[in-house]
Parts: structure tokens; C-alpha cells; sequence
């Protein structure tokens, strides 16, 4: 009860309460029952086979057995995993997958809005972080990430861009008790790093930049340690994850995302298409101009923005100062230009001076920077706007946006499809699931992938052998085989990659794949007689040295509260 009355009591609650308001009317097309089409159309799939691996003990989960047709492939050594841990708890509350995945949307635009909401109070008050908060989530490629594309995990990584700033901004500011901060700080790359790979990527520079500011500004030089350690906390967090997906993508089809229609070349966006169109679709991103979906900045966003900067471009004039307010001002709407620029063709050289940039596949991924930036930049019309203008205007802002992107913000049709947990997981939606995506992070062993769903765990391919008690789980697999003639090879229905082992009655021999097979699938070379098979997935050394990583960092982020006060950071 104290807790709750704390709450209620705080000056941030009714305004806490309308940014949650805003997420919720984002979302409310999600909250009734059904499904809806989205580009990714795997997350319910996903956060099954994240359910099967914390069921099976495979914790962190990184082999899924379901997909690659069946085979099975390392989806969460590679995928980020926190939308789907997520979607965990509100699995264990009782609802099922299609809520689930519904809810992991929700969630993370109610957060989005949150965290914004954070960073613009403090530097604009409660009213200016309503304001930023509100355009935030209610930008146009908000609701192409959520209802369109279905990009759990992009949505997710906009969660954490305002909360990195705000934290990394008061940790450079703070004089005393900077542990919070720190932590604080540390969390939030955590979650950047485990909910998008790409988004890291985007949002490493802007942060460095930010913090080099504050840095400069506040003479602050001293406070670099301590962002280094936040740093350096945050990768130990998410080492379990991180480490193994940079090592060993090499042992993956990785390259196959790089080429042919995930070629960044052909998907720049047009200026009409970025700045003027009002054009929405939920068709794909194709070559040329005829795409099926929207890559606007957003109306009213961007006009803002320029609004905005002319205002304090005048008052720097003016008063012959650059307050902390135009210097973030001018920040915004420069990463927000520079972000717009990249996602058109005439930043071709930029791609191609900086090759990680081919990685994201599509330029149009920028747009979560001028979303961003210019969201926060609406915020600062109450302060520099004067009297009852800079008081009343954010209000008419907000509902104008609302009514401006309302129809965005909606599922294909208009409403949700009458899909259940049973209908997603049978038949050919079953085999649909089983098979997207399947190139992602198919292992390197396979040349080709599977054209048909595994149908036996174990058969025998060379000699003759009867394979009976054949059982699986999410990294294991056991069976009996009573082998007819000599040297009988048995090929295990599932695709080798790295820490799989193979034991035949408890002693482990080597795992073959020869020429002809083309799917990567594991051969055994198994005597004459009647034995046990087992093959089991294990941790390379990589992982077992990340997971110890992560976990001392666990460890000492739980005890923070003992060791805390007693502790005194450089």
C-alpha cells in the first residue's frame, strides 16, 4: 500500500498516466481478440520455441528444434532474445501466444512513450516530455514497425534510445552518487543490445557524439571511467548474447541477408517517398519506386523540426548565446538530417566508404533516427515559446497528430483476423512457420536448405538398422538403434553446427557429413548390434566463457543494494 500511495503521490503520475494513455490508443487495435498480417510473421512462432527451451532447461535458449523445416538452427544464438522474454512473462500470466505476441507491441509502445517521456522532462519539464513523448510514439514509422513490418525487436530497440541519452546525460551532469547511474546506464545498453543488433549499430555514434557534448561542456573529462565501466557492465550483461552472435556467425549462412533483394542499393527511399507522401500500404520494400509500404518521416515531425531549429537558430542570434537547450536542439536536427540523407540514393558513397552500413539491409531503417530526434525536438516549444503559446500549443499538437496519423495505425484491413494458437501452429501455417526465414541462420554445413519437413529423427542411409524410442527435446535428441550389418551409417534428422555431440552408448563418437549430404544434417558411423544414441547440444567455449561472463555480471548487478553504499566509483 505504501508503495502504492508513493505512486500516486508523485508529480509525475498524471502525466506518467497520459503518456500511458497514448500508448494504449496506439495499441488499441491490438487489445481485441485475433491475429493480424505483418511482414514478420514469426513471433508467436519465436516466443514458442523461446517457451520449449526455458521448459527444457535450455537457458539461455539458442537452439530452436522446430525450425529450419524441423531440423532445427541456432535461431537465438543469433536473434536477440529480450521482446521474447518479455513475451514470456505475459505468457505466464496465462495468455496465449497470439496475445502474447500482440503484447509485446503494446508493451513496447507504452514504454517507448515512457522513456521519452524521461528524457524530455529533463529538458523541457512535465509538459514538454508529454509532448515528446506523445509524438514518439505516435510517428508514422512507429506504426510501420508495429503493423506493418511486425518488427518486434526494432520496436523494442526504440524503447532504449531516449533512456541511453537521458541516463548518459545525468551520469555526466550528477556530482555525487553516480552508482545509480551507472547501473542504470549499463541496463539500458542491455536492453538495446538484446532487442536489436542493427539498432546498435544506428545508435552507438549518436551516443558517443551525445556524450562527448556533455563531456566538453561540463569539463567533465573525469566521468569517462565511469561511462566506460557502464559500458563495460552492459556487455558483460548481455555477453551470453553478444559474444557468440559476433564469433560464430561465420558457422552460418550469414552472407545470404547481404545480397539479392537484401541488397541495400535497392532500397533507398525517394525524397517524395521520405518528406511529402501520405501514401500507406503494408505491401513490401521493392526495387524502384513501387513499394508497397510507406517510408515517411512524418508531416508534421519534420516540418516541426524546422520550425524549431529556425526559432533557436534566432534566439542564438539574439542573445549571442548557445544555451544546453539550442546546443540539443541543434544535435537533434543534425543527426535527424544526416539520418534522413542516408536513407536516399545520394548517400550511395557513405554505403560504401562505411561497409558495416550494408548490414542493415535497408536504408530506410534510419527513419528510427529522425523519429527520434525530431520527436524530442517538438518538446522544447514550452520553453521557447512564450506565455500561455508555448502552454496550450502542445496540446493541439498532440491531438493534431493523432487525428493527422490515425489511419496508420491499424492492421491490414482495419482489423484483427480470426486466428488462434491452434490454427497458427497446424498445417500449412505450421510448415509456413517452420520454413521462414530459413536462410537467416541456417548452418554452414548445410549447401542448400531442406526442401521437405524432417520426417525421421534417425534412419539409416548406408546398411540396414531398425531406429525405434526416438524422443526429443529443444537440444537433445535420443533413440534406439539395433544396426543389421556392419558399419551401418544412421543420419539424424537434425542440421550440425557447432556443440552438437554424438554419443553411442555413452561414449562419443565423431559426427560426419559427407559429400552428398546437401542439408547439413549429422551422420553417425554405428556397429553392428543393438545401442543408445544420443546427441545433445553443448556450449563452445565461446559460449561457456559468455554465459560465465554475463552471469558474475548478474550477479553483481542483484547485490547492488549491499555493496552500493559502501562503494565509491572513480
Amino acid at each position: 500500500m505504501k508503495l502504492i500511495k508513493k505512486i500516486i503521490s508523485s508529480p509525475d503520475f498524471i502525466a506518467l498516466l497520459v503518456v500511458v494513455f497514448f500508448g494504449i490508443l496506439a495499441s488499441y487495435p491490438l487489445l481485441g481478440k485475433g491475429y493480424f498480417n505483418m511482414h514478420d510473421d514469426l513471433q508467436m512462432m519465436r516466443q514458442l520455441e523461446m517457451e520449449k527451451c526455458i521448459l527444457d532447461g535450455q537457458i539461455p535458449c539458442r537452439w530452436v528444434p522446430d525450425m529450419g523445416y524441423g531440423f532445427g538452427f541456432p535461431l537465438f544464438n543469433f536473434y536477440p532474445p529480450l521482446p521474447y522474454l518479455v513475451g514470456q512473462g505475459i505468457r505466464a500470466l496465462g495468455y496465449d501466444f497470439v496475445s502474447s505476441a500482440k503484447g509485446i507491441f503494446v508493451v513496447a509502445f507504452v514504454a517507448s512513450g515512457i522513456s521519452m517521456y524521461y528524457l524530455g522532462k529533463q529538458f523541457f519539464g512535465r509538459l514538454g516530455g508529454i509532448l515528446s513523448a506523445g509524438f514518439y510514439v505516435w510517428a508514422p514509422y512507429h506504426a510501420l514497425d508495429v503493423y506493418v513490418r511486425g518488427a518486434a525487436n526494432e520496436s523494442w530497440a526504440m524503447v532504449f534510445f531516449p533512456l541511453i541519452l537521458w541516463i548518459g546525460y545525468r551520469l555526466i551532469k550528477e556530482k555525487k552518487n553516480n552508482l545509480p547511474w551507472i547501473v542504470g546506464l549499463a541496463l539500458s545498453w542491455f536492453g538495446l543490445l538484446t532487442s536489436h543488433n542493427l539498432m546498435v549499430l544506428v545508435f552507438t555514434p549518436v551516443f558517443g557524439v551525445w556524450c562527448l557534448i556533455w563531456l566538453f561542456r561540463e569539463k567533465a573529462w573525469k566521468k569517462i571511467p565511469q561511462l566506460l565501466i557502464s559500458g563495460i557492465f552492459a556487455l558483460g550483461l548481455a555477453a551470453f548474447f553478444t559474444i557468440p552472435a559476433l564469433v560464430e556467425n561465420k558457422y552460418t549462412h550469414v552472407s545470404s541477408v547481404l545480397s539479392g533483394y537484401y541488397d541495400y542499393s535497392g532500397h533507398f527511399a525517394t525524397i517524395n517517398q521520405i518528406l511529402f507522401s501520405r501514401f500507406w500500404g503494408f505491401g513490401a520494400s521493392i526495387w524502384l519506386e513501387d513499394d508497397g509500404m510507406s517510408f515517411q518521416v512524418g508531416h508534421i515531425h519534420w516540418i516541426s523540426s524546422i520550425i524549431v531549429i529556425a526559432i533557436v537558430a534566432y534566439n542564438i542570434f539574439k542573445k549571442k548565446k548557445l544555451d544546453e537547450l539550442s546546443i540539443i536542439m541543434v544535435f537533434m536536427f543534425m543527426v535527424g538530417w544526416v539520418a534522413t540523407f542516408l536513407i536516399h540514393s545520394r548517400s550511395t558513397p557513405v554505403w560504401l566508404a562505411v561497409t558495416p552500413l550494408r548490414y542493415l539491409q535497408f536504408p530506410w531503417r534510419f527513419l528510427v533516427l529522425p523519429t527520434f530526434c525530431y520527436s524530442l525536438m517538438i518538446g522544447s516549444v514550452v520553453k521557447i515559446l512564450p506565455g500561455k503559446i508555448g502552454k496550450y500549443l502542445p496540446w493541439i499538437l498532440i491531438i493534431g497528430l493523432i487525428a493527422f496519423d490515425w489511419n496508420y495505425f491499424k492492421p491490414e484491413h482495419g482489423k484483427l483476423g480470426n486466428l488462434t494458437d491452434e490454427t497458427k501452429f497446424t498445417a500449412a501455417a505450421w510448415e509456413l512457420q517452420q520454413t521462414a526465414g530459413i536462410w537467416d541462420y541456417l548452418p554452414a554445413t548445410a549447401e542448400m536448405a531442406p526442401r521437405e519437413p524432417m520426417k525421421y529423427l534417425g534412419e539409416a542411409v548406408k546398411g540396414k538398422a531398425d531406429v525405434t524410442e526416438t524422443s526429443q527435446g529443444t537440444n537433445w535428441a535420443n533413440f534406439k538403434v539395433n544396426v543389421l550389418e556392419d558399419e551401418t551409417w544412421v543420419r539424424v534428422g537434425i542440421m550440425n553446427f557447432p556443440g552438437w555431440k554424438a554419443l553411442v552408448d555413452g561414449k562419443e563418437v565423431k559426427i560426419e557429413i559427407p559429400y552428398e549430404e546437401k542439408w547439413g544434417r549429422m551422420w553417425l558411423a554405428i556397429p553392428k548390434g543393438e545401442h543408445s544414441v544420443e546427441v545433445r547440444f553443448h556450449n563452445t567455449p565461446v559460449r561457456t566463457i559468455s554465459n560465465i561472463i554475463s552471469l558474475a555480471s548478474w550477479v553483481t548487478l542483484l547485490s547492488f543494494p549491499f555493496w552500493s553504499k559502501k562503494t565509491r566509483i572513480v
